[in-house]
């Protein structure tokens, strides 16, 4: 017959769920009293400082938690939270009956990290469709346009130096570097979860996440001058067939295939002339016009919405 400690051994089927609320708990608290030992946490919680030890490791190793660094030598405060332990090392907290501490190490004290207390609920969508709503009554559309197009010069030059970048270190002879892949994995790193794929007809640039897509469905400006960005990333228009701020499980946006100017390149590089393919234009500047040529600075989109 299995003994009641081998039965205590295997976690039943709700342990996990149960350990996620604990771990809300700890958090919780951690953010309602601030930095505290394993020992105060176990207090509040009823719970072994032992097992309280166990879900904080569970979320130091997530980064919701980090320790607090000792003091050194002169300092008056705690430092931020400290580097990842050694290897194969791990601080032990000795606890004495009743949760008094034992004569050992000073006790580790626990904190929650930014991303910790991002984990939180917010109000940020809340936050911005009041101030965009603002802007809307007293300038606007057009003054709409202009704080979204703010908002997204950041991620278009970080974004177009990452194109820039990969157009650069291409090998010679290597053959034309896909800009849709290289600003694909740009944007993911922004946190829009991006791919990137061929098409008969083209390319197709596909964005799995909008971090704005509530604030979008009302602002629809913010799309578009993201699309104004992919366009001049990539060097081409381009047509927005489907955004998640309109209700579709993705932003795709086409990629047309610029088979005159493939064409052109290849004849030349036939012709012994050295064809440099066209580089996108960086941020916050304008393609150069030919003599009078608009100046309008936004590239040519095309928009279409996917059938119901």
């Amino acid at each position: 017959m299995e003994s009641a400690a081998a039965r205590a051994a295997v976690p039943s089927a709700g342990a996990p769920a149960e350990d996620g609320r604990t771990r809300d708990r700890v958090s919780s608290l951690l953010l309602e009293h601030g930095p505290q030992t394993a020992a105060e946490l176990a207090g509040r919680l009823g719970i072994s400082p032992a097992a309280v030890r166990r879900h904080l490791d569970g979320l130091v190793a997530a980064g919701h938690v980090a320790e607090l660094a000792k003091p050194r030598s002169g300092q008056g405060t705690l430092g931020v939270a400290v580097a990842e332990r050694q290897r194969g090392r791990r601080d032990t907290e000795r606890e004495a009956p009743g949760g008094q501490r034992g004569r050992g190490r000073p006790a580790r004290r626990f904190a929650l990290t930014d991303a910790g207390r991002e984990s939180f609920p917010h109000a940020y969508d809340d936050l911005a469709l009041t101030a965009l709503r603002f802007v809307a009554e007293h300038g606007g559309p057009d003054a709409v346009r202009a704080v979204a197009e703010q908002q997204l010069s950041g991620l278009a030059q970080r974004c177009s130096t990452a194109v820039e970048s990969a157009l650069e270190e291409a090998a010679p002879g290597a053959g034309e570097v896909d800009r849709a892949q290289v600003l694909a994995v740009a944007l993911t790193a922004e946190g829009y979860a991006a791919t990137a794929s061929a098409i008969s007809s083209g390319g197709q640039l596909c964005q799995h996440h909008c971090p704005v897509a509530h604030v979008a469905a009302e602002f629809p400006q913010l799309c578009e001058a993201e699309t104004a960005v992919i366009s001049r990333l990539v060097g081409t228009h381009v047509q927005r067939l489907a955004t998640i701020a309109h209700g579709d499980g993705i932003c795709t946006t086409h990629i047309p295939a610029q088979l005159a100017l493939r064409a052109g390149l290849r004849a030349g590089s036939q012709a012994g002339n050295k064809a440099t393919p066209a580089r996108p234009v960086p941020a916050g500047r304008a393609t150069p016009s030919g003599a009078g040529a608009s100046t309008r600075t936004t590239p040519s989109i095309d928009r279409e919405r996917t059938p119901a």
